[in-house]
C-alpha cells in the first residue's frame, strides 16, 4: 500500500525532523528500519519533547552498539540493500561512526543518502549546537511571527518539521526518483535554516515590492488586518478571520450584521485599528460556537479555532478521517491522499530493538552469525 511500497529506507534513530521525515516516508508505504541506539539514560522525558519516542509509528527497528566494528559492518549490509538512509546528526558524526556517505556510497553506489540538520553540512554555525527556535530566527521568520512588543515562538513547526523534516522527504524522494534514471546516488543536504527561508519566498517577495512593513502586526497576513487574524469571543473562546477577497469580507459583514459602507476604506492601513475595534465588539456579542454555527457554510472565511481535544472531533476532520487512533490515542492520518495507492500507518510503534532478528535473517544472517553479534553486545 502507498505510493513508496517497495522503496527500502534505513533511518538513524534520532530527534525531531529526521523521525518526523521517517515517518513520512513509512506512512507513504517505505519499508523503513529504524537503526536504534542503545538508551541514552537521558529518560523518557527528553525524548517525548524531543519527538523521537513519538514519532515512530510504521517502522521496524533495530538495535545495534555502534561502538563496536560488528555492529557497523552489520548496519553497512544493511544499507547495501537500502535505496535511501536519513539521518539527523550534527555533521561528520556519521563519518566518525564508519557510516558516513562516502563509505555507504562506495558499498551501495545508488543509495540516496539524506541528511538533516539545523545550519547545514558546511558553514560557520554548521558544527555548533542549536535547535528548532534558532533556526527560524536566523531567517527572518520568527522576527514576523507574533504580537508587536515580541517574537512568538511558533511550537517547532517552522524549523524541525516544516523547514526540516519536509524537506528532507521530498529532498529523498526527489533524489530516488532521479536514480531511476541515472543508477546514481547522492548526498541530500537539508538545512532547516534554507528550508525555513525558502518557506518565507512569498513575505520576501512582498517586501521586496514594498508591501511589508518591518514590524509586527502591520501586515496583510501576520494579524495587522483587522480581515485577517483571531478575534475573542463572549465566553473566551477565539474565531479565526480570514475574509481577504472582498467578497468574502462582504459575507463577513453580512453575517456579523454590520453596515458595509462602514468599511469602505478596508485597505487603508491607518482605519485597521477603527475596524479592528468593530470588528471585536461584534465579535464578543456571542460565543465562539454560536458564531460557528452562524458562518457554517458561508464564505465568510472564519472558522473555530479548535483545541486538540475538539480537534479529532470536529465534524469536518471526523468525515474525511483526519485522525486515527493509535495505541488508543488520535493522531494525524497520513497526508496527503492518492487515488490509486492510499498510504495508511503500517504498524504501531515499535519498541527499541523489536524486530532485530527478523530484519538481520531478511538480509540473509545466519543465526550462527546473529548469536556472534549478541554475544559482543552488538546487537
Amino acid at each position: 500500500m502507498g505510493p513508496l511500497a517497495g522503496v527500502k529506507i534505513i533511518e538513524m534513530a534520532g530527534v525531531g525532523p529526521a523521525p518526523f521525515a521517517g515517518m513520512l516516508l513509512a506512512d507513504m508505504g517505505a519499508d523503513v528500519v529504524r537503526i536504534d541506539r542503545k538508551p541514552s539514560g537521558e529518560g523518557d522525558a527528553f525524548d517525548a519533547i524531543a519527538g523521537g519516542a513519538l514519532l515512530d509509528r510504521g517502522r521496524r527497528s533495530i538495535a545495534l552498539d555502534l561502538k563496536k566494528p560488528e555492529a557497523v559492518a552489520a548496519a553497512l549490509e544493511l544499507v547495501a540493500g537500502a535505496d535511501a538512509l536519513i539521518e539527523g546528526f550534527r555533521p561528520g558524526v556519521m563519518e566518525r561512526l564508519g557510516l558516513g556517505p562516502e563509505v555507504c556510497l562506495a558499498r551501495n553506489p545508488r543509495l540516496v543518502f539524506g541528511r538533516v540538520t539545523g545550519w547545514g553540512q558546511e558553514g560557520p554555525l554548521a558544527a555548533t549546537a542549536g535547535h528548532d527556535i534558532d533556526y527560524i530566527a536566523l531567517t527572518g521568520a520568527l522576527h514576523a511571527i507574533g504580537a508587536k512588543d515580541a517574537p512568538t515562538v511558533p511550537l517547532n513547526l517552522l524549523g524541525d518539521f516544516g523547514g526540516g523534516a519536509m524537506f528532507l522527504a521530498f529532498g529523498v524522494v526527489c533524489a530516488l526518483v532521479e536514480a531511476c534514471g541515472s543508477g546514481r546516488g547522492q548526498v541530500v543536504d537539508a538545512a532547516m535554516t534554507d528550508g525555513v527561508g525558502l518557506l518565507m519566498a512569498m513575505a520576501y517577495k512582498l517586501k521586496a515590492k514594498g508591501l511589508w512593513r518591518g514590524e509586527r502586526q502591520a501586515n496583510v497576513l501576520d494579524g495587522g488586518a483587522p480581515f485577517y487574524g483571531v478575534y475573542r469571543c463572549a465566553d473566551g473562546k477565539w474565531l479565526a478571520v480570514g475574509a481577504l477577497e472582498p467578497q468574502f469580507f462582504a459575507a463577513l459583514i453580512d453575517k456579523l450584521g454590520l453596515e458595509a459602507g462602514a468599511f469602505a476604506d478596508r485597505w487603508n492601513l491607518r482605519a485597521w485599528p477603527t475596524i479592528k475595534a468593530q470588528l471585536e465588539a461584534a465579535f464578543a456579542e456571542r460565543s465562539r460556537d454560536e458564531w460557528a454555527a452562524l458562518f457554517a457554510g458561508s464564505d465568510a472565511c472564519v472558522a473555530p479555532v479548535l483545541d486538540m481535544d475538539e480537534a479529532p472531533r470536529h465534524p469536518h476532520n471526523v468525515a474525511r478521517r483526519a485522525f486515527v487512533d493509535v495505541d488508543g490515542a488520535p493522531q494525524p492520518a497520513p497526508a496527503p491522499r492518492f487515488s490509486r495507492t492510499p498510504p495508511k500507518i503500517a504498524r504501531p510503534p515499535a519498541k527499541l530493538g523489536e524486530h532485530g532478528e527478523e530484519i538481520l535473517r531478511e538480509r540473509g544472517f545466519s543465526a550462527t552469525r546473529i548469536d556472534a553479534l549478541k554475544r559482543v553486545g552488538a546487537l
